[in-house]
């Protein structure tokens, strides 16, 4: 069995957010299936590190959900800021038991257990984000990985962490989240958001004692990235 990482699918099967008007998306929807469906079995399990449909709510996001979960294996799925459906965990939890969406699991203040991973995680925050409330809204990601990584490290394994924005890049980091890596040594993070040009400014490698991956859909020219180790 085994475990792999994609962000950023911005499925769009019920609106009208055609990614193909962007360099390299073409054909998006049939090479992610093709990929994913040759290299994932279902017995292994995939983490989508947020935006993951353009939908503005969850019944809007149905068809999404429904392509996601005919893909083979367990999905563990967190938030991006694209992600307008998001809602409550027990409200989106209701939702995919009424429709049937067995093989979707909600990554919120909480963590899973994938083979000798422990999966921990949150949306995060930009570092050149410029908000009014930037400080809360930092202080709140913040805790909501911590609570993450702590259920992880109750599940054993090596823990790890997802985000959707990149705590660090070529030219500046999110100190506060990256603080709460180094704080519970963290050793692997994943992470999403970047796209086209902006990719070159991800970091692809160590930084902090931490090996840091860009796993942006397009960046991984739609092909789930394998990451569990023996």
């Amino acid at each position: 069995m085994s475990v792999f990482v994609i962000g950023d699918t911005h499925l769009s099967f019920s609106t009208d957010k055609p990614m193909n008007v962007f360099k390299g998306w073409d054909d998006y929807i049939c090479r992610l299936e093709k990929n994913w469906q040759r290299l994932v079995s279902e017995n292994d399990t995939v983490i989508i590190c947020g935006d993951i449909s353009w939908a503005m709510s969850l019944n809007e996001a149905e068809k999404d959900f429904e392509f996601l979960n005919r893909l083979n294996g367990r999905k563990i799925i967190l938030k991006g800021n694209h992600d307008y459906w998001w809602n409550t965990a027990s409200k989106m939890e209701t939702f995919f038991k009424e429709k049937g969406f067995d093989t979707l699991k909600i990554l919120h203040n909480n963590a899973f257990k994938a083979e000798n991973i422990s999966v921990a995680g949150s949306r995060g925050w930009f570092f050149d984000a410029e908000k009014e409330n930037i400080d809360k809204v930092m202080a709140r990601e913040c805790g909501r990985i911590q609570r993450s990584i702590d259920c992880a490290k109750a599940l054993g394994g090596e823990t790890v962490v997802f985000l959707h924005y990149p705590p660090v890049s070529e030219t500046k980091d999110c100190e506060p989240i990256v603080d709460v890596l180094i704080k519970n040594n963290i050793k692997r993070c994943y992470y999403g958001h970047l796209h086209g040009g902006a990719s070159l400014n991800g970091v692809n490698g160590q930084k902090y004692g931490i090996d840091f991956r860009l796993i942006s859909a397009d960046y991984l020219n739609f092909c789930p990235l394998f990451i569990n180790q023996d």
